[in-house]
């Protein structure tokens, strides 16, 4: 179950309940979910369950549950699974037939999505990027042309490189920077990326990075002046076949479309 991610208001009746009626909680770290529970007045017993040791944190967890206790599982703030570990406690859960039960609560990306004044209707969830920077610049290649808004998080010590790679690959797109959300220090940053680059130094806190997809490429050049196009490399010499490939390729229009026009237009 998702954990306040700053604001300790925002945990849920239904949260408390569920914690207080639990009979293990497995959580990242002990000592941040001991002061948590501690704020709320619940005492239960804790096991660690992170990404570094669910090797043996899973079948811990398991047997518990093959035992008929209930286990609670939660992070350290925000949504356990998204760019949290839980997924393979949930598989193993799912494979075993023991019933996983989500609850609502806070989370980071939509907190950004929703204030960033992007698009909202589609949008890709994609959480960390690689920490090296050549990795991170693969990943942001294969995501150059997604068209619908996508969000990032990054830790503070790398979010001046990320968005320097960000902006190396997708341009001078816009984008929101949010950082520290529910929290005192809660700010949103919005404009191109250029000009976002230069203030990270000073900035602090996890940080989500809403960034606009990829601008739809409009075409202008109509069939007509296309094909006057492809008649000029004809006249230099070219074939019909190869002043329209050419053509099409140069303006990134279908070659078969102009083909047929060219064609049609000349009988």
């Amino acid at each position: 179950m998702p954990t306040p991610i700053g604001n300790l208001s925002e945990m849920s009746r239904r949260a408390l309940e569920i914690l207080g009626q639990a009979d293990i909680i497995a959580c990242e770290d002990t000592r941040n979910s001991g002061r948590l529970l501690q704020h709320f007045g619940i005492s239960k017993p804790l096991i660690s369950h992170h990404e570094h040791n669910q090797e043996t944190s899973i079948p811990k967890i398991m047997t518990f549950l093959e035992e008929g206790k209930s286990v609670a599982v939660i992070s350290d703030a925000g949504y356990p699974l998204v760019s949290d570990p839980g997924q393979r406690l949930v598989r193993s859960c799912i494979s075993a037939g023991i019933p996983v039960i989500p609850v609502s609560g806070p989370n980071a990306a939509l907190d950004a999505l929703v204030a960033s004044g992007m698009d909202t209707r589609h949008y890709l969830f994609y959480g960390f990027l690689d920490a090296k920077s050549s990795r991170r610049t693969r990943q942001l290649e294969t995501l150059k042309s997604f068209p619908y808004t996508i969000i990032f998080y990054e830790a503070p010590h790398r979010i001046e490189a990320m968005l320097s790679d960000l902006y190396s690959v997708f341009g001078n797109r816009n984008i929101c920077l949010a950082r520290e959300l529910t929290k005192l220090h809660e700010e949103l940053i919005r404009g191109p990326v250029k000009d976002i680059i230069p203030l990270c130094a000073q900035l602090k806190g996890e940080m989500v990075v809403v960034c606009q997809g990829a601008p739809e490429e409009e075409n202008t050049v109509t069939l007509e002046e296309a094909a006057e196009m492809a008649g000029q490399l004809k006249a230099e010499g070219l074939s019909t076949k190869q002043a329209v490939a050419q053509t099409a390729k140069q303006l990134g229009i279908s070659k078969n479309e102009l083909y047929r026009f060219v064609v049609n237009k000349e009988r």
